[in-house]
């Protein structure tokens, strides 16, 4: 027992001595002695202290992301903050919980019918009930307004918005197939069209002039109108109409010689004299036209873009000039009986004059340049003339109605003469494609083409008196002859009239009224008249300094010649 006690006491003093030590032992002493890093330990929850841990004897965790509770926690347990480190340097706000960028979005339910009612009210009314769940019944918007209006909705049957003033057309007899409205008919005061103030009106419009005037049908317009103001004519004859009221389109009495329709001479002869000098055009001349019938007066075109009428008897002088293009006249052709004729322009445009007032009838285009122009001979048809154009075209034209009846279109080049023939059922044509066409009036199509190795290009074509010949000017320095055989058009490869040179210049030439002799002129200025049975030359002189382009022989005098050089002048001859 004795030794039982003194383990016991030994052990006893032991206990107090460590309780001693204990008590006596600084930690941190202790710490730094043995090398150990002390620190405090830290609260891992900094918003809960123990006296709050403390409270309940049991404390719920809660995930945070779950979406079911297995127990009945209470509001504090819920809304505890999490447990961890917390950032210092974020604010409530940021530390609050978010599942996107902006804030925390539950899923709600709301009443679609409220919901909208609401929206229109708003935006119909200027005010609605606040949307928030703890404002309770407070008014968002126009305050005043809803307390005048007592805080109704637009789904308050009471309540006019204003659109209910406005009535509808109505009409509910379905009977009435057109008139029938419906429900769905018209307001009486709408309005089908927008009208503008005056001011921006006013600018709108000149927006509106400027662009018309800029597109094509505007200055499509401009043109006309400018050619309509430049379209003039001079008439130098003091005394139209003379004592005895005829114009200077009257035949003359006392010419010495017979001027009716008819009449043919007998026998012609070569000129051997210069008897006149028509002056008058500045540039080149590029036609010449007798007046049908009597030709007591002539027509030339030049490039001065002037036409001019003058008279073969009597003064010899210029009586009317007729200026209407902006360009070069290249072409000019009187109608059945001369009291109207055709110019064809380098400026695309074709017009119809009136020879003796000089009244512009018709102004005519395409957008390209006319070659040669020619009038329907048949004397119920003057109302309708061909136009061989620069686009490889021959147009049929009604001078009437200013509108295209026909396109002949089957030429591969500009089309440089028109020739009609068989009683004026057919015409010819020749382009630059070195071919002659046959065609039928009316009819699109060619009935033949005549297209040899050694025919060259054949810029103009005259018909003979007889009408059994046509003569073609050739580019290779001949005169070609095709034969008339009723309705068909024969190619003669061995008859030719040679020794002129007029490569790259559509001279015309022409018979003589009874066909003993052809003449033509040729590019230094020479004349030159062939005897039609032997094809040999008679005579030829130097008539022009330049380019002899035309001659024409008199259809009833037997010596009478007129010839157009590229200098500008007209020369008369006879013997």
């Amino acid at each position: 027992m004795n030794s039982l006690k003194a383990y016991a006491d030994d052990s006893d003093a032991d206990i107090a001595e460590e309780v001693s030590m204990a008590e006596v032992a600084d930690p941190e002493a202790v710490a730094k002695r043995l090398g150990l890093d002390f620190a405090p330990i830290a609260d891992v929850v900094p918003y809960a202290s123990s006296s709050e841990l403390n409270k309940g004897n049991v404390v719920a965790i809660i995930d945070t992301k779950t979406k079911k509770l297995n127990s009945n926690p209470r509001y504090e347990q819920l809304f505890k903050p999490e447990a961890g480190p917390v950032n210092p340097f974020k604010s409530d706000k940021q530390r609050a919980q978010k599942n996107m960028l902006t804030g925390f979005v539950e899923k709600a339910h709301i009443n679609e019918f409220h919901f909208n009612n609401e929206a229109q009210s708003f935006n119909t009314l200027g005010f609605a009930k606040n949307p928030s769940a703890e404002a309770g019944n407070s008014i968002v918007g126009d305050l005043k307004k809803a307390a005048a209006m007592g805080g109704t909705s637009v789904a308050d049957p009471k309540v006019k918005t204003g659109l209910q003033k406005r009535k509808r057309v109505v009409n509910y007899d379905s009977a009435d197939v057109e008139g029938f409205t419906g429900p769905w008919s018209r307001f009486e005061d709408e309005k089908d069209t927008a009208k503008a103030e005056p001011g921006l009106q006013a600018e709108m419009d000149e927006y509106t002039k400027k662009r018309r005037a800029m597109s094509r049908a505007g200055r499509k317009r401009a043109r006309e109108a400018q050619h309509v103001v430049d379209e003039t004519v001079t008439c130098h004859v003091k005394d139209n109409p003379d004592y005895k009221q005829r114009s200077f389109m009257s035949i003359p009495m006392y010419t010495g010689a017979n001027l009716r329709d008819d009449y043919v001479p007998h026998r012609c002869f070569p000129p051997t004299k210069q008897m006149h000098t028509f002056k008058g055009h500045t540039k080149p001349i590029n036609a010449l036209r007798w007046l049908p019938g009597s030709a007591h007066l002539f027509l030339s075109c030049g490039m001065d873009a002037k036409v001019k009428l003058w008279e073969v008897y009597g003064n010899r002088k210029c009586i009317q000039t007729y200026f209407g293009h902006k360009m070069p006249v290249k072409d000019v052709a009187f109608n059945y009986d001369g009291r109207e004729f055709l110019t064809a322009s380098f400026d695309n445009y074709i017009k119809v004059w009136d020879t003796e007032t000089g009244q512009v009838k018709q102004r005519l285009t395409t957008g390209h340049r006319a070659f040669c122009l020619k009038y329907n001979p048949d004397e119920d048809k003057q109302n309708i003339f061909l136009s061989g154009m620069q686009n490889k075209k021959i147009i049929q034209w009604d001078t009437r109605t200013g509108e295209i009846e026909q396109e002949y279109d089957r030429h591969l080049g500009p089309v440089n003469s028109v020739t009609f023939f068989d009683d004026n059922r057919r015409f010819c044509s020749t382009s630059d494609d070195k071919s002659i066409r046959i065609w039928e009036w009316g009819i699109p199509v060619d009935t033949k083409l005549i297209q040899n190795a050694g025919l060259h290009s054949i810029p103009t074509m005259t018909k003979s008196p007889n009408e059994k010949w046509i003569v073609g000017q050739a580019m290779d320095n001949r005169l070609v002859l095709f034969q008339l055989i009723d309705d068909k058009l024969k190619f003669s490869k061995k008859h030719a009239f040679k020794g002129h040179n007029v490569a790259g210049y559509a001279c015309t030439s022409d018979f003589s009224p009874e066909m003993s002799f052809l003449c033509s002129g040729d590019a230094q200025g020479r004349v030159y008249i062939w005897d039609w049975n032997t094809h040999k030359i008679v005579t030829r002189w130097k008539a022009h300094e330049n380019v002899c382009i035309a001659t024409l022989w008199h259809p009833h005098e037997k010596s009478r010649m007129i010839t157009a050089g590229w200098e500008g002048d007209i020369k008369m001859w006879n013997t």
